[in-house]
């Protein structure tokens, strides 16, 4: 005879069990709805499967989750070292300083992931006695987890603010040093007067298209669903030219396989008239090229290699920035300097005297961490060579900056 069935004798799932269904359950739904699409309007772009896998409202990969450092999908180069951040601060300060300091300014990021920069940043302002009453903190980011946990680690006080029409900022908060920090989904809301911009691996991340060189001309690479297995995406090429492959290929393209970001063309262009009209210049880092490569799409999933097709929004997907796409966006309204190596750029701010300056007091365990992370960083067989810098300053500046360019591009 069976006993009373008491509750304690029956299976009672913990939360981590709900958190691995839930994302189960999160992971079928894009693949579902990604393939409904597909079986309904027919083979997507790249750019579009970026764009629904990444920023999803419900589902993207970067909208629900903390995906950065070693517990995550990758790590950047904020997360190794202080240094890095520092060397950014002292760049932004010196630049800012040489245009005659002008106040208030806005700090602008793009794409600030947990916010580990802007902090290092803010630690050095603190340190020069630059508050609240010179500068304001401006975060354009998409997803509302990554605000939160950027809030957290930015800020002793923040608040969601309900959105009205009217409204430019969707998050507000206020740092242990008074200086004020604003969230915005785009870089169009930011307030209209003096910025630094700075986008650390923000650019990697936006939408792209891929298009190959055939015997009939330039065909669009497109996402589509595998026949022989309906449970797995293929990509295929588009049978005739696509708009995007007629609006984007230039006519005189030398490579066989090409990838453009439009959007990138598009922020950078806003940028540009933000800089332009008010005042300020930006900085970007970014693994990416000078117009050389063609073929970079690639997913990365636990620090690995990741077939970009396989579970999607289960990986990070992105592609190399093509500075001169940057450069050619912005030509009519800003002058650019670079790209040049991360290793070079933090050279030549003199992140070598910093590092000295550091391991004279820190104790053996941070020294440690210090040398490995500057090892990581630095290294020319690695992040060192990968990563590149790019600077843009109204073109009222040119021939200023031709007589002293800014630092680091020399």
């Amino acid at each position: 005879m069976l006993g009373p069935l008491l509750r304690r004798t029956l299976h009672s799932p913990n939360r981590s069990h709900f958190r691995w269904v839930e994302k189960a359950i999160s992971r079928c739904y894009s693949e579902i709805s990604l393939k409904t699409r597909i079986e309904v309007c027919g083979p997507i772009s790249v750019a579009d499967y970026m764009k629904e896998v990444l920023t999803h409202p419900r589902e993207g990969y970067y909208m629900h989750r903390d995906v950065f450092g070693t517990a995550g999908d990758f790590i950047t180069s904020p997360e190794i070292s202080q240094l890095f951040g520092e060397m950014i601060a002292v760049w932004l300060l010196n630049e800012w300083q040489k245009i005659g300091s002008p106040k208030p300014f806005h700090l602008v990021e793009l794409g600030p992931g947990r916010g580990t920069m802007m902090k290092d940043i803010l630690r050095v302002l603190n340190k020069l006695k630059i508050g609240g009453d010179t500068v304001e903190v401006h975060l354009v980011e998409v997803s509302e987890e990554l605000s939160k946990i950027q809030a957290t680690n930015l800020c002793v006080d923040h608040q969601r603010t309900p959105q009205s029409r009217n409204d430019t900022f969707h998050q507000r908060g206020l740092t242990s040093e008074g200086i004020e920090v604003f969230w915005h989904h785009s870089c169009t809301l930011i307030p209209k007067e003096f910025s630094v911009v700075v986008a650390h691996e923000f650019f990697d991340a936006l939408p792209i298209h891929k298009f190959q060189k055939t015997p009939n001309g330039w065909r669009e690479v497109l996402v589509d669903i595998d026949p022989k297995n309906p449970g797995r995406l293929r990509f295929v090429l588009s049978d005739k030219p696509t708009p995007a492959s007629v609006l984007l290929v230039k006519k005189n393209e030398k490579k066989v396989q090409v990838e453009i970001s439009p959007l990138s063309g598009v922020i950078m262009g806003q940028l540009a008239q933000h800089l332009e009209a008010y005042g300020g210049f930006a900085l970007v880092a970014d693994y990416g090229h000078s117009g050389d490569k063609g073929d970079t799409f690639r997913a990365f999933r636990k620090h690995q290699l990741h077939d970009p097709l396989i579970e999607p929004g289960s990986a990070d997907l992105t592609a190399d920035v093509d500075f001169s796409f940057l450069k050619e966006a912005t030509k009519d309204s800003l002058i650019s300097f670079g790209p040049v190596t991360q290793h070079d750029f933090l050279k030549a701010l003199h992140i070598d005297v910093r590092l000295k300056k550091l391991l004279a007091t820190a104790p053996k365990k941070e020294c440690d961490d210090l040398l490995s992370g500057y090892k990581m960083i630095m290294d020319e067989n690695g992040m060192g060579s990968a990563f590149k810098f790019m600077s843009f300053f109204p073109a009222v500046l040119k021939e200023v900056l031709e007589v002293y360019p800014p630092s680091g591009f020399q």
